[in-house]
């Protein structure tokens, strides 16, 4: 079985713990490809699979993508572009399903998690927003499996004391990366920072990661049940 992971710093994997080195130790007989990229929006990505379309014919692809397109609105630094707007996001969300869909017949859709534990921030609401847009895609292609993995951090954080902590220092985010590579001082940090899930109210804790790869998980079991009935309406 050979899996293709595509998004941005979240994928990757870097920084922050990374939910994709949790699958691979999960599942040694499955081929992963990780093309995550850091910083990555909806429009870069297009851009990307533009320029170096995908070669490989994958069993399933799962694509998470969106968290850049509202995180870096708060940076001081916009390495990518972001869409001015939802209906530019949803053209261009269009577009990359398109070229998914070349390379795989079972694509996954994720939404983007956070900006901040705050579920109430202004970030997590244009996320939601965000959200829609890319379920509403999923609902009327008949052929994608949607996941809300908004919902599924809300569902830890909801009753929990959040803190409001959001790293928007581009550099502390390189430091971040350069020195916090060892899970136990990731979550020491986390701690330090009153966050639960993430590392900056972005990046993954150990908490974090789990929740992704047991969602990632649970999407790969469900192709081993229904192949490439999967996301089919």
């Amino acid at each position: 079985m050979k899996v293709c992971l595509i998004g941005d710093s979240l994928t990757e994997g870097r920084p922050g713990v990374s939910f994709y080195n949790l699958l691979k130790l999960q599942y040694p007989h499955i081929s992963f490809d990780n093309l995550g990229n850091p910083g990555e929006t909806i429009k870069s990505l297009f851009t990307r699979l533009e320029k170096a379309p995908l070669q490989s014919s994958y069993d399933l692809l799962i694509l998470w993508i969106g968290v850049n397109d509202v995180y870096s609105k708060l940076l001081k630094v916009q390495a990518q572009p972001v869409a001015k707007d939802h209906i530019e996001f949803e053209e261009y969300c269009l577009k990359v399903l398109e070229k998914a869909h070349v390379a795989s017949k079972n694509v996954v859709l994720v939404s983007p998690a956070l900006v901040g534990e705050d579920l109430q921030n202004h970030s997590n609401k244009e996320i939601k927003e965000l959200t829609s847009v890319m379920e509403s895609i999923a609902l009327k292609s008949g052929n994608i499996y949607f996941v809300n993995m908004q919902n599924l951090f809300k569902e830890h954080l909801e009753h929990l004391e959040c803190s409001g902590f959001v790293n928007t220092n581009v550099m502390r985010v390189l430091l971040d990366v350069l020195f916090y590579k060892n899970p136990f001082r990731i979550d020491k940090l986390s701690r330090k920072r009153g966050l639960h899930v993430t590392l900056d109210g972005v990046h993954l804790n150990s908490k974090g990661a789990n929740i992704v790869a047991q969602q990632y998980s649970s999407i790969i079991e469900l192709y081993g049940e229904e192949g490439d009935k999967i996301g089919r309406s």
